[in-house]
């Protein structure tokens, strides 16, 4: 039986960065994204040897803004991940797009290369708020492209939205939500702004917090969010995730529960065998270097860490308490050989006595409380605290 595999692929290309993106993207010519992709292509097919007897479970296109590439060279990659890895029927393969970068000859490739997902990042319904955070499109423009995914016959499909943007109020987040909702996409990321160094916004905002929403109307917000989208059958499955029954995303919920996964690209983490590592983050170095050159001089990978048990315990703990069901001790069990309340009692008795942890056995998962301040419950589960 192959064992599980996700692939991640990098496009490290988009038509402007946006001025909280801290991603490692940026712009090129289209000349520069087309041998980029040639690149790409030797990585795919020197990295498939070491995956032999692994079977690819998930494919996810992320970035940057892979739609920027043209429909061809989508297709030259998923032809080549097809060719060189084991890619199991039904698995799911994600490309993520923004308005103004996708056409109709675009989403009939797709379809035909077996992409079967599409994340669409609008971020707001508010032109306003669209343009404070850099954004390339207006609300109307991606309606239009919402349009051309679901006439292509797509039916799984996600939209990303932001919250906690500079000048965004309770009602302009709610108008947001029901507008997005009257479309009836399948999955919405709910995601608030994060303040990132090195970004455009961070020398705006990092010293004036006070032209953020504020903490209660972030708070508002958060409760706005899951409360309306549960009116609208979406379950949360995640702290930013929700999904209609049987549209979670299975890439994303298998970095949350420790299945394996390859980066292929420009900077691109890995988690495999026990091992975290990523591939070179400067473009210019990435090309240089020799895809078949013999192993005593290959280059690409860096930051190799073998994760210890202790790690992957933490990981455990922390990555599983972002799903709405929890860890599950059984499993904790399998995997470690110990007790997860011999690891974590002290721990889970004090978070179960303030309400912040509900214990349903097997499993715990976080409460209501938890969820609200999660950064707090989830840094408990540091073994060297």
């Amino acid at each position: 039986m192959n064992r599980p595999l996700e692939l991640y692929i990098h496009i490290p290309f988009c038509a402007r960065k946006c001025l909280y993106c801290d991603f490692l993207s940026g712009t090129a010519s289209e000349m520069s994204r087309h041998g980029y992709v040639e690149q790409l292509l030797l990585e795919i097919e020197r990295e498939s040897d070491c995956y032999q007897g692994y079977g690819i479970v998930s494919i996810f296109l992320g970035g940057g803004t892979p739609s920027i590439l043209k429909a061809e060279d989508i297709a030259a990659i998923l032809a080549c991940v097809r060719r060189c890895f084991d890619v199991m029927p039904g698995a799911e393969i994600t490309i993520e797009a923004n308005p103004g970068t996708l056409n109709q000859e675009k989403l009939e490739t797709y379809r035909d290369c077996g992409i079967n997902r599409i994340s669409l990042g609008l971020q707001s319904a508010d032109n306003q708020e669209l343009k404070t955070l850099g954004r390339i499109h207006t609300f109307e423009e991606f309606l239009k492209t919402y349009q051309r995914v679901r006439l292509a016959g797509f039916d799984n499909v996600n939209v990303d939205l932001m919250s906690a943007l500079p000048g965004q109020t309770l009602a302009s987040w709610k108008n947001t939500l029901r507008q997005v909702l009257m479309l009836k996409p399948e999955h919405i990321s709910a995601y608030s702004l994060m303040i990132e160094e090195g970004t455009p916004f961070y020398g705006t905002y990092h010293d004036h917090p006070e032209l953020l929403p504020s903490e209660d109307e972030e708070r508002k917000i958060y409760y706005a969010t899951r409360d309306i989208l549960r009116e609208h059958g979406f379950t949360r499955y995640e702290i930013s995730n929700y999904a209609l029954p049987g549209y979670e995303c299975r890439h994303n919920i298998g970095y949350w529960t420790g299945v394996e996964y390859l980066g292929l690209g420009l900077g691109a983490s890995s988690y495999i065998q026990g091992f975290r590592f990523r591939n070179e983050p400067d473009l210019d170095a990435y090309r240089k270097i020799n895809m078949r050159a013999d192993e005593a001089d290959w280059r690409l990978y860096q930051d190799i860490t073998e994760l210890s048990e202790k790690d992957r315990i933490e990981e455990f703990m922390i990555l599983g308490l972002r799903m709405m069901k929890g860890v599950s001790g059984s499993e904790f069990l399998a995997r470690f050989g110990q007790n997860m309340w011999n690891v974590y009692g002290r721990q889970l008795k004090n978070l179960q006595e303030n309400g912040l942890i509900v214990v349903e056995s097997p499993y715990v998962r976080l409460s209501d409380f938890g969820i609200d301040i999660s950064n707090y419950v989830l840094s408990e589960f540091l073994l060297d605290r």
